[in-house]
């Protein structure tokens, strides 16, 4: 279950001269969505994304009810190099089911993700918008570089263990998984949309194949909402979820979440809710940061500089 939305929106910060990394002045969490942002945490950053949920499901054809909770976590650590961010991600559930035949109670780990993403291209990289000091309908005007998205990739393995209620088969595997992900800053950079491709259980009897698209909006300093669209086909299960939700951040380095949950389709109905934190430690970061050629205009204060210096 991939966590996504950012709290306050992951924006890198541009200014004359530098370009600063990955790494945002505030947390840069997936919770509580489901989708993966393109961008990773920093390099040397460790960071937990965790949350509990309760969850309800009714199959109109098969005839029975499930009631049950679920812890899922996520760790993120960003290594070696800013691009490159390793993760592990856990969900943990239990439910009853019940039918007029039969009670049944299952636990076991949902899900048990390994794997690594890589930031392929960073628009914002040695980008620095241009002011029109003489028209102000200029600088009003929509920006189109904002449409090229950042593009990562994340590559994994499931790990499914013997006699796993969740699996489609008893049987222990070993299976991969990969997403492609794009995320655009729109407008004046509240707004992030982020795309999710998704192929899972690669090479198994029942692969999956899915997206997930999120809109996040960033009210203020503290509060951020977000509504999410998830879809999964297979020939085991197929589903489309519809998601929306709230992060508070309570200072930097932590933020709170909430948010609810629904399917579109009734074989099984589906509803579940949940709240989570996120959290941050990011003492051992070391800023990166990245000269841009800002033209013309620079070489010329560089000889204006020589010539002061001369006379």
């Amino acid at each position: 279950m991939y966590k996504i939305k950012t709290l306050v929106v992951a924006v890198f910060l541009i200014i004359p001269l530098i370009h600063y990394g990955q790494h945002t002045d505030e947390i840069n969490s997936n919770r509580p969505g489901e989708t993966m942002s393109a961008f990773g945490v920093g390099k040397s950053v460790f960071q937990v994304e965790s949350g509990i949920y309760g969850i309800q499901e009714n199959h109109s054809i098969l005839n029975y009810d499930a009631n049950g909770f679920g812890i899922d976590m996520t760790l993120r650590w960003g290594l070696f190099m800013e691009k490159l961010e390793l993760i592990a991600d856990f969900q943990y559930q239990y439910e009853q089911v019940s039918s007029p035949m039969s009670i049944i109670n299952k636990s076991d780990f949902k899900q048990t993700v390994f794997g690594a993403k890589y930031l392929i291209y960073d628009p914002f990289k040695n980008y620095e918008k241009k002011v029109n000091v003489y028209s102000w309908k200029a600088n009003r005007s929509f920006n189109w570089h904002q449409l090229i998205p950042a593009v990562s990739v994340f590559a994994g393995a499931n790990l499914t263990f013997s006699d796993n209620p969740y699996y489609f088969s008893p049987d222990a595997a070993i299976s991969p998984k990969v997403v492609v992900i794009a995320q655009n800053h729109l407008g004046d950079g509240s707004w992030v949309f982020v795309t999710n491709i998704i192929a899972d259980y690669i090479g198994t009897d029942f692969p999956s194949y899915g997206y997930g698209i999120t809109l996040t909006k960033g009210f203020n300093k503290n509060w951020s909402g977000f509504i999410e669209n998830q879809g999964y086909m297979s020939d085991f299960y197929s589903d489309a979820i519809v998601r929306g939700g709230a992060a508070y951040l309570i200072h930097n380095d932590l933020q709170v979440d909430a948010s609810i949950s629904t399917s579109l389709k009734d074989t099984p109905s589906i509803l579940y809710g949940g709240i989570g934190f996120s959290w941050r430690y990011d003492a051992n970061y070391k800023e990166v940061r990245m000269k841009v050629d800002t033209g013309d205009s620079d070489k010329k204060a560089q000889r204006r500089a020589k010539k002061t210096k001369k006379g």
